[in-house]
């Protein structure tokens, strides 16, 4: 770990010594505390970063693919090894429980493992264009490829990215959110002590218009990966398009999470809740639209705020609520509640932040009902452990209503009619569909939106291919 008054970037298999006076402070949103500090990178530090990592991945890229793949395998090994450590530091600058904390490490282990075996399988094919010729097509690395971060899960978020882009070729430079930075830190530096050649994955801490902006302006760099809110996407998406960089956006939802009168009522309820509360709402596949089948509405909406009661909200360890992980977001959430409060819309729980929560960021599980669904509460992403419940009446008007939103990551459904489920799937505007569960999927099930919620595919097999470009060969025999 560094030495240093704050944490400098590391870069080339080392940290760099920061300027403590420019730091950018890390709170503990279980108390609002101070903790670590993090240099403030500028476009100097990334074009420090991206030489280094330029100059690292061509002999990366010459490596056997079996061996990358024993390297990032071994890399995942280490991580469990860990796992208390960096489950410590992400409790830390998250305030996530520690069972939480301690199962997005062993996902990003998991990512490690999966494009570690997956590394040797990146293969092009043979095209018959006739007897005169002889056709095939490779898969070859981008060559930098940038990656930056949002706060709500960093190394978990960081390791869907990372991993599969090692895994094709790339070197990666990745810029944290500067609010959940020293994960990663160490992360970059255990995958160096792994034998990760130095260069390969550098990380650039600090802000977004500052580091984030010059890590996809760099000429050096080929792609860019993004996570984070849609007019941040946005922003990147113009930056890039100024260079023709390809891109990956995963960015917001507002997703629909749709209950059948034929639901398993009691599952469809403790899924339902599960849906919104994850995280503490800071995720983008939340399902926070919940639209019900009308004759079960009034049975629905009691069931749930009774289960939401009996939720735990703060900061002991344990199956509880843990806290808004960042100030601003705190507050975005409880102007929301004034903003429902505008709309009409009936608070059945929380709907506020008050009730001895302690001094942390933290807020309990809210369930409006009463709100039109052109209410903002009811089209806009939250981010925080609140839903809006809906009626509906029929199969068309639940599909129309959950369709009805710029948004499209994910969507969930709750029926014992086979037939129906196959068929609303199939014409829900989403890139994931949950049926009878929500949220589910690992490592290996591809995953990104429709519509405003992004561009491309993490995860799966699938993002292997957006991490390399393909080249077609023809040979005249």
């Amino acid at each position: 770990m560094s030495d240093y008054p704050a944490w400098g970037h590391y870069i080339h298999g080392g940290y760099t010594q920061p300027d403590p006076a420019q730091a950018l402070q890390e709170y503990d949103p279980r108390d609002g505390s101070a903790t670590w500090r993090v240099a403030r990178g500028t476009a100097a530090e990334v074009d420090q970063a991206v030489r280094s990592a330029h100059g690292a991945q061509a002999a990366w890229a010459d490596t056997k693919p079996l061996d990358r793949g024993r390297l990032l395998t071994r890399i995942a090994n280490r991580l469990r090894e860990e796992a208390e450590r960096f489950a410590a530091i992400e409790q830390r600058e998250t305030g996530k429980p520690l069972p939480q904390a301690r199962g997005d490490l062993e996902l990003a282990a998991q990512y490690f493992e999966f494009y570690g075996g997956l590394a040797p399988g990146l293969e092009g094919e043979a095209i018959d264009i006739g007897p005169e010729r002889l056709c095939y097509t490779r898969r070859e690395p981008y060559g930098v490829v940038g990656i930056i971060l949002p706060w709500n899960a960093p190394l978990n978020q960081a390791a869907r990215a990372a991993a599969p882009a090692l895994a094709a070729g790339n070197a990666v430079v990745a810029k944290p959110s500067e609010f959940t930075s020293v994960s990663l830190l160490c992360f970059a530096e255990l995958a160096v002590q792994c034998g990760l050649p130095a260069g390969l994955l550098n990380v650039v801490t600090g802000t977004g218009p500052e580091a984030g902006a010059a890590l996809v302006r760099h000429p050096d760099v080929a792609k860019i990966a993004f996570t984070g809110s849609v007019r941040a996407g946005r922003e990147i998406g113009l930056m890039a398009a100024e260079r023709t960089l390809p891109v990956t956006l995963e960015l917001g939802g507002k997703s629909p999470n749709i209950v059948f009168a034929d639901a398993n009522l009691d599952d469809a309820v403790a899924g339902s809740l599960r849906a919104f509360t994850v995280n503490a709402g800071q995720a983008c596949i939340a399902g926070t639209r919940c639209l019900v089948e009308r004759s079960l509405y009034d049975d629905f909406v009691a069931r749930l705020a009774a289960a939401a009661g009996d939720l735990r909200v703060g900061a002991a360890d344990g199956d509880h609520v843990g806290p808004i992980i960042t100030e601003a977001q705190y507050q975005r959430v409880q102007d929301y509640f004034d903003i429902a409060r505008q709309e009409g819309a009936r608070a059945l729980t929380g709907g506020t932040v008050e009730g001895g929560q302690g001094s942390g960021w933290f807020v309990p599980p809210t369930i409006f009902t009463d709100a039109p669904a052109t209410a903002r509460i009811a089209r806009e992403e939250i981010f925080g452990p609140v839903c809006v419940v809906l009626p509906f009446d029929g199969e068309a008007e639940a599909i129309r209503m959950a369709n009805d939103t710029d948004y499209g990551l994910a969507a969930g459904l709750w029926t014992r009619d086979v037939g129906r489920a196959h068929r609303v799937a199939a014409r829900l505007q989403a890139g994931q569909v949950y049926i009878n569960e929500y949220p589910v999927g690992g490592v290996e099930t591809p995953f990104g939106g429709f519509k405003q919620s992004g561009l491309g595919r993490e995860k799966g097999r699938e993002a292997l291919h957006h991490y390399s470009q393909l080249k077609t060969v023809i040979l005249k025999l």
